[in-house]
């Protein structure tokens, strides 16, 4: 049985107090450029930002939902349990430690599989989106919605983030090509931005093929709640393991979706 309504509006109001906790240890850390960097075994940057932070929204979670298990970028998964909350203190720590805005908290809810709540919070980029199922995405307040774009042509925009492993398959960077060939414009806003820009209809389409459910968990539900299509590049279900992310309108992410698929 899925959660009520009246649950999700509460984890939610709780999730921004989350989020509020992380941009409170965030943002001094930021501003000062006060931290040291240590690079994990995976070769990414991580700071004592993130791992306080992380702590920080666990704090919070913990007070309201005690029984619930969580899946953090620093310390792990702790607990078992229908409910899931996953937690990336900064997702885009490259570019805080770079000292520029393209970094934000992600904070996404589980319940038995299922992606139901998230929070995206770019503090210094002055955005914070969030969403619950069935209740509407929104952006510093404003509901959203992806555009009605069913076509790829001159007035079409395509945003890429990491692509080592799409370049690796010949075939199916072959595919991205085209894309980008029939389209009016291409970028590459990486991390939560495409997703925002997605979601309130700015940009039509986004790929991704080497990533972690903890960057895009949150994500999914504001994409989906603003009427778009998220998944991976394989069209399967976003899960703890999905590596790769197609996200778009629903016209636009089926014909990219058939041409990935048909390249594999």
């Amino acid at each position: 049985m899925l959660p009520t309504g009246d649950f999700l509006a509460r984890a939610l109001v709780v999730a921004h107090r989350a989020a509020d906790a992380a941009e409170a240890v965030i943002r001094p850390r930021y501003r000062a450029q006060d931290f040291s960097v240590v690079t994990k075994p995976d070769a990414t940057p991580v700071t004592e930002a993130d791992r306080e932070a992380e702590a920080a929204i666990k704090r919070v979670l913990r007070a309201e939902f005690p029984d619930h298990a969580f899946y953090g970028e620093e310390e792990g998964r702790e607990g078992e349990g229908d409910f899931l909350w996953l937690i990336d203190p900064i997702d885009g720590t490259k570019a805080f430690v770079r000292g520029y805005p393209m970094f934000s908290t992600q904070i996404a809810l589980m319940h038995v599989g299922e992606l139901v709540l998230g929070v995206s919070a770019a503090g210094e980029y002055c955005e914070r989106a969030w969403a619950v199922r069935g209740g509407g995405a929104f952006l510093n307040g404003k509901q959203l919605q992806v555009a009605d774009t069913r076509e790829f042509g001159a007035q079409t925009a395509i945003s890429t983030g990491n692509l080592k492993s799409l370049a690796a398959a010949p075939a199916r960077w072959n595919v991205l090509a085209d894309l980008v060939r029939r389209v009016g414009r291409i970028r590459g806003y990486g991390d939560f931005l495409h997703y925002h820009l997605l979601a309130r209809g700015a940009i039509d389409l986004v790929i991704e093929s080497d990533l972690n459910i903890l960057d895009i968990a949150p994500l999914v539900v504001i994409v989906r709640e603003a009427g778009g299509v998220f998944t991976d590049l394989d069209g399967r279900a976003v899960g703890l393991d999905t590596r790769s992310a197609l996200a778009g309108t629903p016209a636009l992410h089926a014909q990219a979706l058939a041409a990935f698929i048909a390249a594999r």
